[in-house]
């Protein structure tokens, strides 16, 4: 599966977790995920324990932690180009 067709698997839902990253249709966070492969648990470990989830998204959270991206609430910085507002 291409890293595209699998960050279509996670969402943002203000509504949701702060807005935090989740799989889409579920109330697992990206963060949640990321967190069990760090502490050591494989992606076998998270499908025994969460039986609904898909190899496709434990490898989508990955995706997503890779994917360069920029919070949707962050202002991005200036261009030095560009005329300060402030001024």
């Amino acid at each position: 599966m291409q890293e595209d067709q699998l960050l279509k698997r996670i969402t943002v839902d203000p509504a949701m977790f702060g807005g935090k990253p989740i799989i889409r249709g579920r109330r697992l966070a990206v963060e949640h995920v990321l967190g069990m492969l760090a502490a050591g648990d494989d992606i076998e470990t998270l499908l025994e324990g969460y039986p609904w989830l898909q190899r496709e998204d434990v490898l989508a959270c990955l995706a997503h932690a890779h994917a360069p991206s920029q919070p949707a609430n962050s202002n991005p910085t200036p261009n030095a180009s560009e005329s300060n507002p402030w001024k």
